[in-house]
């Protein structure tokens, strides 16, 4: 008996594992693509031990921190780039890099609201005020790096008066860079995982193909689906943004009819992105690994916990064609900056014509089993 059940034991160990080959693209999703993830964050945080910091210098005339900087630094020599550039190296921290742009106060806050750059220094005649979020952990070590720099024997200027100066507006602190960048990413993930993969499970287990006896239209199926996830997605932001409101007196500064408008738009965005993915395949090894796809990248690039401007230069502008950095940068910009119609007219426009494109793809690949 023991060798009859070990032999079908192996049995169907052996059928798993042959049916397993025979699908590829789950092979795919389930090994290797998790390994090009891997590679890719690899290749993406250990190049290099570099460290780059973006700091704005407000003052009303060349002071005090000019004259340092033009000893130690120098000046950005292509167009886009910092004022003036002040690297240190450290053989056991390797390379730190502090790039340097002067503004006015105004354009320096907003820069600190969409996370452009890492603190303000105000060169007043009583000394370096360090302007910034106290909360910010980033933030803090910049002001830990260079205040040490400015006060060291090799700066030549050890009495230099350094304060901090925190930072309490609305929009500026980390928590407020936070909020909107959760409530576009849980819009995202609702809709990825609650249409996507819905119909590829329904699909798998073949009640889509119940469907095609009835009256119904693909259509309605799909737009019915799309507006439920949207009506839950309205609730689930309502609840976070009360919960913010209460515990971190968080505000929304802009237009709020505009918000409403361009929140619609990133829902119709993802929506049709989620049919799209979901229009023909009916593995749910092979859904989990597109919807991944979909969401990791963005989740990582598109400056949901940090800000995406710590990516080197020449991905920025790549990084900003992603739907979720779009719809991300038109709902931070109406909650801490005060955007109204005009700011987030591009975006909205955007949004909702890939959401129609995707949807209209999808629709024509759309299959029931």
């Amino acid at each position: 008996m023991k060798s009859i059940a070990h032999k079908q034991l192996f049995q169907l160990l052996r059928a798993f594992c042959l049916e397993m080959l025979r699908e590829p693209e789950v092979l795919f999703w389930g090994i290797v693509f998790p390994v090009l993830i891997s590679i890719g964050l690899g290749l993406a945080f250990t190049q290099s031990a570099e460290a780059k910091f973006h700091i704005l210098i407000v003052e009303s005339k060349p002071t005090a921190v000019d004259s340092l900087l033009s000893l130690y630094g120098h000046e950005g020599k292509h167009k886009g780039q910092p004022a003036i550039i002040w690297e240190t190296n450290d053989k056991a921290l390797g390379k730190t890099q502090f790039d340097f742009t002067h503004s006015d106060w105004e354009s320096a806050i907003i820069s600190l609201k969409r996370g452009e750059a890492d603190l303000v220094i105000a060169d007043t005649p009583d000394g370096l005020r360090y302007r910034f979020d106290p909360h910010n952990s980033q933030a803090q070590l910049v002001y830990m790096k260079l205040s040490a720099l400015l006060q060291s024997p090799a700066s030549h200027d050890a009495d230099t008066n350094i304060a901090v100066e925190p930072l309490e507006l609305k929009g500026v602190r980390y928590i407020d860079f936070l909020i909107p960048g959760l409530i576009t990413f849980g819009i995202m993930g609702s809709i990825m995982w609650g249409v996507s993969y819905t119909i590829i499970e329904r699909r798998s287990q073949k009640l889509l193909r119940r469907m095609v006896a009835t009256p119904m239209r693909k259509s309605s199926f799909l737009i019915a689906l799309m507006g439920m996830r949207t009506l839950m997605n309205i609730v689930e932001a309502l609840i976070l943004f009360l919960f913010a409101y209460l515990i971190f007196d968080i505000r929304i500064q802009g237009n709020i009819a505009a918000l409403a408008l361009l929140f619609l738009a990133g829902n119709l965005a993802f929506a049709g992105i989620a049919i799209l993915v979901s229009s023909r395949t009916s593995k749910t090894e092979v859904g989990t690994g597109l919807i991944n796809a979909v969401q990791m990248p963005m989740m990582l690039l598109s400056g949901i916990f940090f800000s995406y401007h710590n990516f080197p230069e020449w991905s920025i502008s790549a990084i900003k064609l992603l739907p979720l950095t779009a719809f991300t940068d038109g709902v931070r910009s109406i909650f801490n900056e005060g955007a109204g119609w005009e700011e987030i007219l591009i975006p909205t426009i955007a949004l909702s014509a890939l959401g129609l494109l995707c949807f209209a793809i999808g629709m024509k690949r759309f299959k029931w089993h």
